[in-house]
């Protein structure tokens, strides 16, 4: 846990508002940094680690032996699946692997190689709960540990700043435990990360309730796609909604359904940078509804579903007025949807679709060529609208 409320940062204690946390990427390096400092003999119930932002912070630690220490996550209030977690470094100075370049280099499965400075090689493995990458498109080796460039380079760092002489060969391995089952509840699998969590972080500092880790992998999501040679991807708003999309398109590989959650911007930006043809939309008439309205941040709490506007939509397709009141009155899109199917009007779920593939090429031009499905919550079809 971390411990200087003087820097602002700090989880502990709680003043005022949502606590900030920490990421893995920087418990990893405090971790790294303690256990540097076991093989020295010296075992301090704290150490300071520099995050990329310019902040110093101070860590907790637990000494396992001379050589691992343990770092126990605070995410603040972001509910993160890996908060509380025991972030495990362990290092071991000698071994039998390649010297390294400038460049990290997949040494064997789970670690990678770097040259740490003139005469000093720094291999870095994932341990046990520590995935490691089986596709590309993540930036960072197919066959190497999960763990992220920035974190990589905080990790090196506590080696160079806390190991003197620094020897030929040195060995951190990383681990976190109970990883493999906490990776279950996140996008890993998905994005070819087996056997373990990813250790992230660019700045060090998780915010209370940020979307940048979502985003982050709705993004890498496109990258893995588009790493694995699809030129069609399936981008759906929740887990409901892919399996949904899944059963129609059984011809597309499990690589191209990317869970966008409320990020269709981000999403189509990215496919249009990555080269993707088309983008199949799959979702319900309250996301959809916000997509066709142009709004491309479509969480609940960010704008609520305008029942105005579908009733607008209502009456494009002929809806008496009655109809259009009870809509305009309706409690959610749900409410809405089951007003449209008990009227047996025609067009309205189709027209829905056809503004929202309307409005994504505002944003993103005709690349890539967007399609809509749009479901019911018990995965009926009831509207589609090609680009």
């Amino acid at each position: 846990m971390a411990l200087d409320p003087e820097s602002g940062l700090s989880p502990a204690p709680k003043r005022r508002g949502l606590r900030t946390g920490f990421t893995t990427g920087a418990c990893a390096a405090a971790a790294t940094r303690a256990a540097c400092l076991g093989l020295r003999g010296e075992f301090p119930d704290t150490v300071e680690v520099p995050l990329p932002i310019g902040a110093m912070v101070k860590f907790e630690v637990s000494h396992l032996g001379g050589s691992s220490a343990v770092v126990i996550k605070d995410a603040g209030d972001d509910p993160d699946v890996t908060h509380g977690a025991r972030v495990q470094a362990t290092v071991e100075l000698g071994g039998s692997f390649p010297a390294g370049g400038s460049d990290w280099a997949v040494s064997g499965e789970g670690s990678v190689v770097r040259r740490l400075a003139p005469g000093s090689t720094l291999r870095l493995s994932a341990g046990r709960g520590v995935g490691i990458v089986t596709r590309p498109g993540l930036g960072i080796p197919v066959g190497g540990p999960a763990i992220n460039p920035v974190p990589r380079r905080m990790i090196a760092r506590s080696v160079r700043e806390s190991l003197q002489p620094l020897p030929s060969q040195v060995t951190v391995t990383v681990s976190i435990e109970g990883g493999e089952k906490l990776a279950q509840r996140t996008l890993n699998g998905r994005l070819g990360i087996v056997r373990g969590l990813s250790i992230l972080g660019t700045t060090g500092v998780v915010r209370p309730y940020s979307t940048a880790a979502w985003r982050a992998s709705v993004v890498q999501g496109v990258d893995v796609a588009a790493a694995q040679g699809c030129t069609e991807i399936v981008a759906s708003t929740g887990g409901r909604s892919e399996s949904y999309a899944r059963k129609l398109r059984p011809d597309l590989p499990e690589a191209a359904f990317v869970e966008m959650g409320e990020f269709t911007g981000h999403l189509l930006k990215r496919a249009r940078e990555r080269g993707v043809i088309k983008v199949v939309l799959s979702g319900m008439v309250g996301k959809l509804s916000k997509i066709a309205q142009g709004h491309f941040m479509t969480h609940v709490a960010g704008n609520q579903v305008d029942m105005a506007y579908l009733a607008k939509i209502a009456d494009r397709c002929g809806a008496s007025p009655a109809l259009r009141a009870e809509i305009r009155a309706g409690n959610t899109a749900r409410h809405a949807q089951e007003l449209v199917i008990g009227a047996a009007l025609k067009g309205f779920f189709d027209l829905i679709s056809a503004e929202a593939v309307k409005a994504c090429a505002g944003l993103v031009g005709n690349s890539p060529v967007v399609e809509v499905l749009l479901f019911d919550f018990e995965g009926g079809l009831l509207g589609r609208s090609h680009g």
